[in-house]
């Protein structure tokens, strides 16, 4: 009997997946809200980030270079991490699976679960903002638009971004525990 509560409760968390997925990626038959969200999108692939990788060193020295060395720490993990998830969950993209979801944007890769964009986003995030918290301005918005836009495009479910964004979350704050005294460590032998 549990077996079936489980089933039916599986069931019904997949259709209110599809549901938030579908309201989300109805929007994207617009071409303007389209674009924007892909222009998003793919800021979201890495260019963005890779732009505060570069600026932090430039206007913080020393200390911006171990916030970038931080980020890319914490991008390395969250990429294997992902790059696991999805091959070992195999769940085929919402476009794919239902005709009711259009495609925004071509994927990266060919399986949806985890959202390695709002992992990323999120884990970049975190980082950044506990060194810089005035930049949540800019950080915290993009970030947001990040996760949507991969609903929107229809490339992610929202068990995807809500998983990706727990991930990446987990994976920064659990970074603070080695990485800060490690980084430093590095910047006493230079």
């Amino acid at each position: 009997m549990n077996a079936i509560k489980q089933t039916v409760s599986l069931q019904r968390l997949s259709e209110y997946d599809l549901q938030v997925c579908f309201l989300f990626n109805y929007p994207v038959r617009r071409p303007l809200v389209k674009r924007f969200f892909q222009v998003i999108s793919r800021l979201g692939d890495g260019m963005f980030w890779y732009l505060l990788l570069v600026l932090f060193p430039l206007f913080d020295d020393m200390p911006g270079l171990g916030v970038t060395l931080h980020m890319l720490a914490v991008g390395l993990v969250s990429t294997l991490l992902y790059k696991g998830l999805k091959q070992y969950s195999a769940r085929e993209r919402p476009y794919v699976t239902h005709t009711i979801i259009e495609l925004g944007a071509d994927p990266l890769d060919r399986f949806s679960f985890p959202s390695g964009h709002t992992l990323h986003a999120v884990g970049f995030t975190a980082v950044v903002l506990f060194y810089y918290p005035v930049l949540a301005w800019l950080l915290l918005p993009f970030t947001l638009l990040v996760m949507a836009s991969r609903m929107v495009l229809g490339l992610h479910y929202p068990s995807d971004v809500l998983m990706g964004m727990v991930i990446g979350l987990t994976v920064a704050v659990s970074s603070f525990e080695f990485l800060p005294d490690a980084i430093e460590q590095l910047f006493t032998l230079l």
